[in-house]
């Protein structure tokens, strides 16, 4: 047995879109998290010496600030994907809603 509501949902052409945005959306900025992380960790594992860098004449090497990169780059991309949500995604759901309660 099937609620009527969610039938609704289900058969609205915004819904599909709704889904279809957020899924490939979700899944690049996946994408581009796991470039950014496993390029990090490649940079250990295969070229220590070019993370081993002094920056000036203190003990401060280039993976630090490489490793803050991808910290930074993290924050950025969820940042990114909250105002998308908190401004296309929410209206469409609305929409949606509002459409399945006629």
């Amino acid at each position: 047995m099937t609620d009527p509501i969610v039938a609704k949902i289900e058969a609205n052409p915004k819904y599909h879109e709704l889904r279809r945005k957020r899924g490939s959306f979700g899944w690049t900025l996946t994408a581009l998290m796991m470039l950014v992380y496993y390029g990090y960790i490649a940079l250990i594992a295969f070229n220590k010496p070019f993370l081993a860098q002094p920056l000036g004449a203190g003990v401060t090497t280039l993976g630090i600030p490489l490793g803050l990169g991808v910290i930074v780059f993290t924050i950025v991309i969820t940042a990114i994907y909250v105002r998308r949500a908190n401004s296309e995604y929410d209206r469409l759901t609305a929409e949606i809603l509002k459409d399945a309660s006629k």
